[in-house]
């Protein structure tokens, strides 16, 4: 039955000054594929999903199950340039709350995602102090964005790390299900985890 089953894909494009497009699941929020073009990232995501699935069900997870690889795009979006830096695309989906059950599962995602990228750092010869504060401002940022206070952090990249994540886990528990970019927050929040831990264990991208 392959291919009967259409399945929609998100597309952010500007990433990495231009050099690289994300495609995002639209069913498994942080399921990502970073490529250089949207062509390769749309083409790639059948297996990417197949990988995101079993990780979930490796770590004891309920996991859906899809019929068919037609993955196709629905939505494209740009990063904006901000005085501050880069703001993540947002979709229409993500104005879509999640129900009750989703939320928790996908708070438990976003943990399973960090001890991902911690499990990766502990095997690693060095730090990516550069791209540790590049997700750690981006937690913090979407904490603020989900009208948390201002996170104090301190210490080096990785205390730095665990400390914006607690931030935006606190963000995300304090704005419920209901609240707005809660999806957008996590889906970032998990499929950048994961980009870098799979660099660190020696993917491309």
């Amino acid at each position: 039955m392959a291919g009967t089953m259409p399945h929609a894909i998100f597309v952010e494009t500007g990433l990495d000054d231009g050099t690289t497009v994300a495609a995002y699941a639209a069913e498994l929020p942080g399921c990502a594929v970073f490529a250089a073009s949207d062509i390769e990232a749309t083409n790639e995501m059948p297996r990417r999903v197949g990988r995101f699935v079993d990780w979930l069900r490796d770590a004891g997870e309920e996991a859906p199950s899809f019929v068919g690889d037609n993955w196709y795009e629905v939505e494209r979006a740009a990063v904006v340039v901000t005085p501050d830096g880069l703001r993540r695309a947002s979709f229409s989906l993500d104005d879509l709350p999640p129900s009750d059950f989703e939320f928790n599962r996908y708070l438990r995602w976003l943990e399973l995602a960090r001890e991902q990228l911690a499990d990766a750092l502990d095997l690693g010869d060095s730090l990516p102090d550069a791209a540790l504060r590049a997700i750690a401002g981006q937690d913090r940022g979407l904490a603020a964005e989900l009208g948390a206070p201002p996170a104090a952090i301190s210490g080096g990249p990785l205390d730095r790390l665990y400390q914006a994540r607690d931030a935006l886990t606190a963000a995300l528990e304090g704005a419920g299900a209901t609240g707005d970019g809660v999806r957008r927050s996590i889906r970032l929040g998990i499929a950048d985890d994961l980009r870098l831990a799979e660099r660190l264990q020696g993917g491309v991208r």
